[in-house]
This record gives C-alpha cells, structure tokens and sequence, in this order.
C-alpha cells in the first residue's frame, strides 16, 4: 500500500525503472510517498527535486501503547522544511508496535531503506539520526547495521542502553517508597498488567502530592530527584531558578519527578516487562550514599533536608536497610541482548544532549562514552551539549549544524568543526531565527552504568 504525491506527473514505473541515479533527480518536482511495510509498520519519504544524494532515516522516540502512531521523517516541520530545501532525502517508520518496541524498530527501519532503494536508486549516503528513544534505535542501527550506514546522530538518546535506563528508573521510586510510604505496598517491578501499573503510579502520585506540602517531604523528593540526576531547571516554560533557589530547583524537580511516576516508573516500565519477560531492574548492592554522594544535586539535598531539621545520614541509613529488589535473570539477559550496547562503533556517531533533560539525564551521554572507551570507539564519537531546559528541546539550527558537523567527519575523516563556538556558527546560519545555545560542557558520571563491553555490570543482580 502506498501513495505517492508530486505537483507534476511522475510515474510508479519511472520512479522504478529509473537508472543508476536517483529518480527523484530527475525529478521536476518534489515527491512524497508513504506505504506500509510487510510487518505492518508504515512509512513516509520526501525526496525534494534535486535530491543531493544523502539519505536521512530518521528513528522517532517512544510511543505509548494506545497512542497513534504515525510515521515520521524528522524531529519538526521546520527542520523537515529546511532539509528539503538543501536537497536531502528524508524517510522514516512508524514501528510495528508502540512502547518498548526495539525489535520491531531496528527492522522496520532497515526495510524503510530497502524499500527507498528499490524505489529511488541506492543514496550516495545514508545517515542515522534519531530523537529520545530513536537516539537508542539510531545506536542499535549504528553498533548492528554499520554496512548500511556512513554514521549517526543521535539526539537527546536513550544511549545508556536499556538495562541502566530502567534500573535508573528504579531508584527514586524506591527512595520515595521507602522514606514516604513505607506501608503502603507499593509495587515496584513485576507489575502483572498495566491496571496493577497505573493503581501503583497512582498511589505513588497521590504520596508524592501529600509530601510536597511540608519540608520534610520536599527534601526527600529532591534526595530521589538527586538519584536520577533530574535537574532544577528541566522544562523551558520554567523561570531558571538561582544557582542557590533550592526551592525553586526543588519545585521544578518535583514536577519532573510527578512525570516520572505518572508514565515510566510505572505504566512504561510494565509493557516493557511485559516484552522482556519479567523484571530487568535490580538494586541490591547498590550504595545509595556513593551515589548521592556523587550527584551534581547533593548541595541541594544537603540543604533542603537542614532546612527541615532532617537527617540525611539516618535517611540514608534507612535506604541501606530497606529490603532490594531482584531482577529476573532472563529479563535482564533479554533486555541487554535486545536493547543494550557494546560500544563498538565502525562508523562516526554525533550525539547532541540539552543539559536540562528531566527524561533521559544528561549523564546517560556519560554512560555511552564508558562503553565507546572500553571498546576502544571514542576517535569515531563525538558529544555536544545544548544549555537548554528539557527534552529534546533543540533549535532546528541546533540539529541542522550537529548534522553538518557529522557529514564533515565522514567526508574528511575528522571531527573539523565540532566545538561548541563552530556548531553555534552552523546552527546560525542554518536558520538565523533558530537559537544557537552548545557549550562547553561535562557531564558527571551516570549513577548506574550498564552495557556489554563490561559483563560484570550485571553480576549484582
């Protein structure tokens, strides 16, 4: 099934029979084409008259179960806009399947390139970029499926993999249900369906709203805050606070930490469970005061819990004492098998993070980068920072110069270009009315890191 639209006629049988060179070149106007995979997953393609020979495959983020789930070609329409005006071919799937849905994702997206190939002619170049969960796709592409590729550019990327994703997840839930609702059988992990998973997130809700009124429990919703490494400043909407306004970096952290209980902690974390088997989280071994100890937001927690008159040393305590969880072997074997990366890298990766990302941390850059070093992969990696609040939250300018900045490394074979001043000049000229905000920057470590080049990252569980 599919539908193709140009302002002028241009044929199915052209478009298939055309020669070595891209039938979109001959082209005299723009086309679009959208279809539907044998898997079920549909598709959409732009090849803009005068196609420049690179193809963008572009992998999109998470989409809950019950959510429509349309295919898509690039993060927005005015970097979609502007990409087309400079000649690329933009193509992308919708998946198979919504919500942890990797083993759909990674097909589908290689059979979206098969399907542009058979139709338009092999591309000069194909570039993997992606957004949120389509930065941890776009990985998968580029660790798995390097022959298909000349690199990638994930954006604001799940790339600590799978297994430190959720066992991240798994941390603040735990604070807060030890230190604020200890009775309360709260469940966790193995959540049996997803109306177990939203009467847990629920009730979870309704504890965090009732601490939030007393100072007490705003320092212990920081002190979860702290183990995720949610920022004081994480939504663009926010005023940003003062370096020292703990209580407005703790009102922002709050409202991240309600996000957090109300989908991933929660309602996500079952589907995913659902797919790997079991429960792929574990904390037992873990020391809460290390990682505390270790968070950019421990001055913030020290403070808010003087302010108080708690004790954080006793609140700690009591984490250690807690009851852990145990992960199921063969989830966690699953989930590291489909969704966790060795950081082998052939082919150049650009990754891009905004600095206030409540969702996907900072630091999970961090996590990749440990993996990339093991493998011996960091000449073919590079890693940017955008000083922004939130998810995502780039400029077109911003994505459009990262992915200058990557075609340069293919085409030289070094990272010309790619400091924080020269991608500011990019991102300008690529749209002058876009922001251009990358810094120097370095992220702390992640809390709990998890990948393949090191197996003894799962030997605790």
């Amino acid at each position: 099934m599919h539908r193709i639209r140009t302002r002028t006629l241009v044929t199915v049988a052209a478009l298939l029979l055309a020669a070595p060179f891209p039938a979109a070149a001959h082209a005299a106007e723009d086309v679009h084409v959208e279809g539907r995979l044998p898997s079920g997953a549909t598709y959409l393609m732009d090849v803009p008259a005068g196609w420049n020979g690179t193809v963008l495959l572009y992998s999109h983020g998470y989409t809950p179960p019950g959510v429509p789930n349309p295919a898509r070609n690039a993060p927005d329409d005015t970097t979609k806009s502007l990409l087309l005006k400079q000649g690329y071919a933009l193509i992308g799937s919708s998946y198979a399947t919504t919500g942890w849905a990797v083993t759909e994702a990674v097909p589908d997206q290689l059979a979206t390139l098969d399907t542009f190939t058979a139709r338009f002619g092999p591309a000069g170049r194909t570039i993997a970029w992606g957004t949120s969960y389509g930065g941890l796709v776009t990985t998968a592409l580029a660790e798995r499926h390097a022959s298909r590729l000349a690199g990638s550019l994930s954006m604001c990327g799940l790339v600590q993999g799978g297994v430190a994703n959720w066992n991240s997840t798994l941390d603040p839930v735990f604070a807060l249900k030890t230190l604020l609702a200890p009775g309360s059988g709260i469940r966790l992990t193995g959540l049996p369906d997803p109306a177990a998973a939203t009467r847990a997130s629920d009730a979870m809700t309704a504890v965090l709203s009732a601490a939030q009124q007393t100072a007490g429990g705003r320092a212990r919703i920081a002190l979860a805050a702290a183990l995720h490494n949610i920022p004081g400043w994480n939504d663009p909407s926010q005023p940003r606070p003062a370096p020292t306004d703990r209580d407005a970096q703790q009102s922002n952290q709050y409202q991240a930490v309600v996000g957090l209980v109300k989908f991933p902690a929660f309602v996500w974390r079952q589907e995913a469970e659902s797919r790997a088997g079991g429960s792929m989280s574990w904390n037992t071994g873990v020391d809460y005061r290390a990682m505390l100890r270790n968070s950019p937001y421990l001055k913030e927690v020290e403070e808010l819990y003087a302010k108080a008159g708690l004790s954080l040393k006793s609140d700690l305590r009591t984490l250690d004492r807690a009851p852990r969880t145990r992960a199921d072997t063969n989830a966690v074997d699953w989930m590291s098998r489909t969704s966790s990366f060795t950081g082998r890298l052939t082919k150049p990766q650009l990754n891009i993070h905004t600095t206030g990302d409540a969702l996907i941390p900072v630091q999970s850059e961090s996590a990749y980068r440990r993996a990339a070093t093991t493998a011996g992969s960091t000449p073919l990696l590079r890693q940017r920072y955008v000083d922004n609040a939130g998810h995502c939250t780039f400029s077109p300018g911003e994505q459009i110069a990262a992915l200058h900045t990557l075609e340069d490394r293919i085409r030289t074979g070094q990272w010309l270009g790619s400091d924080p001043a020269a991608l500011n000049s990019r991102a300008t000229e690529a749209d002058r009315t876009s922001r251009a905000r990358y810094l120097p920057y370095v992220p702390a470590a992640y809390p709990r890191p998890y990948d393949r080049a090191r197996p003894s990252d799962g030997h605790r569980r």
